[in-house]
């Protein structure tokens, strides 16, 4: 020993390490410090300290100590090279087990330092200082700034080259990179790509060639590593990693396993669907046997743990049947593939008998859910997976969904007003993967399915009696506030839109099959507000076209029945809305050259045309509602006189050539002309002066000649 005083102390343990915090602090050189110092790290190593003890070290020499040490480069005499630096590390990972000092900035401007020593060659006498720097690693990781630090100062590349190199301790690097991941995933693959994929390669690998309990180890690790943010079928050594996985999950799920055996397995395989879809799974014979054999086992296991459900073992498989769920899902997307379909005819018509099995047994447990167990995300999951299956399936278990919607109702309700305020659902959406899951909207998973069974009478009746009309009306204005309140998003919020969307649908359901509802229930006339509100602020945004035009229709739907409210006689909104209307309306058509007969021809409107497939009905809804609106809103054809649609009607029918428009479309015209001539002079002067005769003749809008001939 160096200092065989001090080193030969056989007191007690702590009352010697007390003594060399004595001398820590009182000594008068470095070289009494250091020896104080080596008995203190030799103590830290043995585990002696505890949280007291090890402030008291802190107080004693602070950072700057362990600082020096590090960047020492000079050992003591017969000492190997790395003796400073080994006690340093010592030092910082004694403290490091104290959350608040793991956070410190001067812990943390120690990254680069511990990447090198993970970096560095490992020869026998630095495996501890290895184990050293894994501890504070670790503990930065459970700091809130951690993760973030660590990304940045190239923590991640360290610790795929430390895992790939096999050397000491290498699993505690994978097992700090699946923390790392777990928190700051699409950061990790944004920064370190080439690093993490050699690690998925090298997993993926193993996984595939291992014959024994390793391959079911591998199924709980390989999910750390499919990334949500970065699509791994975009590149060649990506692809080649999920070839692998599907090569070994095919090898497992063929052979008689164990449940736990194959709930890993399931798992790998439900992380594989939420990454790439179906993508990894093969096209041809081999594969779409391999995908109905996947979802037929996920079937089966949510068959077994809801049909019967004890509450003991659902808690134990909540997590696997999550899992199940995602495989279901991806079930039925590939049963309604028509293009490259993965699965034939016979395969579909199997697996949707197979799935509807499983959807009952899924409402079955629905069914028993009690009060306060609503907040359980397991609940979430089945409604979520549960709407998947209603947005597509419309005919098999009505009886048995008809029975749930008041459950449905009333859970989508209680998350929806317990949920998180509009602005932050908005950065959510913007900052997670697909879109994404927000964790208390119900709803949205919801309304794909509510759409379709606001269409028959008896699901409808349910809904309205469950206040149903109101919750959505409340929904609707609150994801108009998402948004909104990202005017400035790079992306349009899709999910957001694509809700307000399927709304406007079920609200148009609703306005179509039931007026007398729309007449007594005050929820429609606040619907009303809300979408004259909406529509002037939508139309100008031509990413937004087919939400205006779902509002714009919607509105005009609504407006035949509430012509007699106050808020739509010539107040402010409702003539900006009509304004932004008679806009949308007149602007989806123009006459342009058809190059076979050198013509002009009536075609849809650039800014129209990528949407028209979209919008196209609910332009000719609209036209038919606006025309029913014009006799009960006096004050109408003055707004439709300022737009001058009348004259640019005009000039689009006296230049085209007739056989250019179609019946529909001269239907729909001639629909809106004849209101507007009946119910107002100067409109139909505005037609007699534009040659409305010769082309109400020319088109053969016999009902549009008579009245102008009548009047």
């Amino acid at each position: 020993p160096l200092f065989p005083a001090m080193a030969s102390d056989s007191g007690d343990g702590h009352a010697t390490l007390k003594r060399c915090l004595g001398v820590l602090r009182d000594a008068r050189n470095d070289s009494e410090q250091f020896a104080a110092l080596l008995l203190v790290t030799k103590a830290v190593r043995a585990g002696e300290v505890d949280a007291k003890t090890r402030r008291q070290i802190f107080e004693a020499i602070g950072f700057t100590f362990p600082t020096r040490l590090l960047s020492s480069r000079q050992p003591p005499p017969g000492c190997p090279p790395h003796t400073f630096r080994a006690l340093g590390l010592t030092l910082l990972a004694c403290f490091c087990t104290d959350p608040q000092l793991a956070g410190h900035s001067q812990v943390l401007c120690k990254i680069p330092t511990f990447n090198e020593v993970l970096l560095s060659p490992c020869d026998p006498d630095s495996t501890s200082m290895i184990d050293d720097v894994y501890q504070c690693l670790s503990a930065i990781l459970a700091t809130p700034r951690g993760p973030r630090e660590l990304v940045a100062k190239g923590t991640v590349s360290a610790l795929c080259q430390a895992y790939l190199s096999c050397g000491h301790a290498s699993d505690r690097a994978l097992t700090l990179l699946k923390g790392l991941l777990a928190v700051a995933e699409a950061k990790c693959w944004q920064r370190d790509t080439p690093q993490l994929l050699a690690v998925l390669s090298k997993l993926s690998s193993d996984f595939l060639k291992a014959e024994d309990m390793t391959k079911f180890e591998l199924c709980e690790v390989l999910p750390h590593f499919i990334p949500l943010s970065a699509p791994l079928t975009q590149d060649s050594q990506g692809s080649e990693c999920l070839h692998r996985v599907y090569r070994g999950l095919a090898d497992i799920l063929g052979s008689k396993l164990s449940q736990s055996q194959r709930d890993p397995s399931l798992k790998l395989a439900a992380s594989l669907v939420q990454a790439c879809g179906a993508e990894w799974i093969p096209a041809g014979n081999a594969g779409s046997k391999f995908l109905a054999l996947l979802v037929n086992l996920a079937c089966v296991e949510v068959r077994l743990t809801l049909e019967e459900p004890d509450p003991v073992e659902v808690e134990g498989k909540k997590e696997v049947v999550t899992a199940c769920y995602v495989l279901m899902e991806m079930g039925i997307q590939e049963c309604l593939r028509e293009e490259n379909p993965q699965l034939d005819e016979v395969q579909k018509v199997q697996l949707m008998r197979i799935m509807e099995e499983a959807f009952g047994a899924v409402i079955f447990y629905l069914r028993q859910v009690k009060q306060e167990e609503l907040q359980d995300p397991f609940i979430f999951a089945s409604v979520r997976v549960l709407g998947a299956w209603m947005a597509e399936e419309t005919s098999s278990l009505k009886q048995e969904i008809c029975e749930l919607l008041p459950f449905l109702v009333c859970y989508a309700r209680k998350l929806f007003e317990e949920g998180s305020p509009a602005v932050s659902l908005a950065q959510a959406e913007l900052s997670s993967p697909e879109g994404s899951a927000l964790p208390k909207d119900a709803l949205r998973f919801l309304l794909p399915g509510f759409c379709h069974l606001t269409a028959e009478d008896k699901p409808r009746d349910i809904l309205v009696s469950e206040g149903a009309p109101a919750l959505l009306c409340e929904y609707f204005l609150h994801q108009w506030e998402v948004l909104t309140s990202e005017p400035e998003a790079p992306t349009p919020l899709m999910s957001t839109e694509m809700s307000l969307q399927t709304m406007c649908g079920i609200f148009l359901n609703l306005v179509v099959t039931a007026p007398d509802l729309v007449r007594r229930d005050k929820t429609f006339s606040s619907l009303m507000d809300v979408l004259m509100k909406s529509l002037p602020l939508l139309l100008p945004q031509e990413h937004h076209l087919v939400l205006a035009a779902n509002v714009a229709t919607l509105g005009l739907m609504l407006a035949r029945i509430l012509a007699g409210s106050a808020a739509l006689q010539e107040t402010q909104p409702a003539k900006e809305f009509f304004r932004a209307t008679i806009a949308f309306l007149s602007q989806a058509h123009t006459a342009q050259r058809d190059p076979s007969s050198d013509s002009l021809a009536v075609a849809v409107s650039p800014a129209y045309r990528s949407a028209w497939d979209d919008i196209r009905e609910l332009w000719f809804l609209g036209m038919q509602a606006l025309a029913a609106c014009i006799p009960q809103l006096p004050w109408l054809p003055r707004a439709v006189l300022q737009a001058r649609w009348l004259e640019g009607l005009s000039e689009l029918l006296t230049r085209a050539a007739p056989a250019s428009l179609d019946f529909e479309l001269v239907a729909a015209f001639q629909g809106v002309l004849v209101e507007l001539a009946k119910a107002s002079g100067p409109c139909r002067d505005v037609i007699l002066s534009h040659q409305g005769t010769e082309w109400a003749n020319l088109y053969g809008m016999a009902a549009l000649e008579q009245c102008l001939a009548e009047q």
